[in-house]
């Protein structure tokens, strides 16, 4: 039997003493998105021609030995601008700047061809770059990659490298209720209880009106790890559980031009969706977005939307309540995951008949 292979990104952080060759590097990124942005401008504008990457190619062929870059990361910006400019449907990009308190974070391109590594060291462009090695790349085969800077300065190289696929052992299923008092909880009664901002708030606003700016970085990255690795591992928990994973269809983008939209990002919800997403598919698992209405309001026992139930904006703070109709107590999240589940397998039985198949 064939062995499945799935793509997979790695992120390795390079060493700091880089950081100097890096930044001139990514300044002549800079330079050359910036050159190919102002020539197809002013080819559309003066004979309407839209300029493909291959066009592009040929503007700047020889421009790295006077930039001190890769020839294949040269075209590699090329194609990268072509294909941006078509993703976004406009004439012109914004600029990269590579100075002042708005520039660009670095990025550097590289091709699969023009990377290697060796004895703990990113080989690029006749530079060893010192990494972090945690992964153990000497056992994966590159594809593409980049390199890639961050809100603080740090640098990390970002590879594309194929892994076998683990099929999940898993058997039985379970349903996500999203929300802000806690991010995820399921149907089995775990929960994420996220709210990550909010704990480090008051460090924050006191980092900002001190104008720290070094710490107020570091604090927003502290942020950002504590959320992703709560989810990570939550999410790797249920996929490893589960042959099925539902969860509500809530619209988090929605949400976020609203008042709740603090509590909203916090929470992380694209972030939880995007991550089971992929670790279902790699694991041959079922995962659906469901539609979630009135799960909160329907009792999870008798199926009856009862007079006690919390409903509209004043049920907001309700976090228990009882049944009127068979009077079942139940825990607002866990009740709404349940109906939920419910409903996941009420579209599973109907409509997903590539599933049924494999079951």
């Amino acid at each position: 039997m064939k062995t499945k292979l799935h793509t997979k990104t790695l992120k390795i952080r390079v060493r700091d003493k880089h950081v100097t060759t890096l930044n001139a590097m990514a300044r002549s990124v800079n330079f050359v998105w910036n050159y190919c942005n102002d020539l197809s401008y002013r080819s559309i504008r003066e004979r309407n021609k839209w300029l493909s990457g291959y066009d592009l190619q040929d503007y700047t062929k020889g421009a790295n030995k006077e930039l001190g870059l890769n020839s294949a990361t040269v075209q590699m910006i090329g194609h990268e601008y072509a294909t941006r400019r078509k993703q976004f449907k406009k004439a012109r990009l914004n600029w990269r700047k590579s100075g002042g308190a708005r520039r660009s974070l670095g990025w550097i391109p590289v091709r699969k061809d023009c990377i290697s590594f060796k004895d703990g060291h990113v080989y690029h462009n006749r530079n060893h770059f010192h990494i972090w090695d945690s992964y153990g790349l000497s056992q994966y085969t590159f594809k593409s990659g980049s390199f890639n800077e961050d809100g603080r300065g740090r640098w990390y190289f970002n590879v594309v490298v194929e892994v076998e696929a683990e099929q999940s052992t898993g058997t039985g299923s379970v349903a996500i209720d999203l929300g802000c008092k806690t991010a995820a909880t399921n149907s089995n009664g775990d929960e994420v209880t996220g709210r990550h901002y909010r704990k480090l708030e008051v460090k924050l606003g006191l980092a900002q009106r001190a104008k720290n700016k070094h710490r107020v970085k570091n604090i927003h990255a502290k942020i950002k790890n504590r959320r992703s690795d709560e989810l990570h591992k939550y999410s790797r928990k249920l996929v490893n559980e589960n042959a099925a994973i539902f969860v509500g269809n809530v619209n988090s983008l929605g949400l976020v031009k609203t008042k709740m939209a603090k509590s909203v990002l916090d929470a992380g919800w694209g972030i939880l969706k995007t991550m089971l997403e992929y670790k279902c598919d790699h694991a041959g698992i079922v995962f659906e977005e469901v539609n979630e209405s009135y799960t909160t309001q329907t009792c999870s026992s008798c199926g009856v939307i009862p007079a006690s139930s919390p409903k509209g904006r004043a049920g907001l703070g309700i976090r228990e309540w009882s049944c009127s109709h068979c009077g079942t107590t139940h825990d607002r999240d866990i009740n709404a995951a349940k109906n939920i589940l419910a409903v996941g397998h009420g579209r599973l039985a109907v409509g997903i008949p590539h599933y049924n198949q494999a079951t």
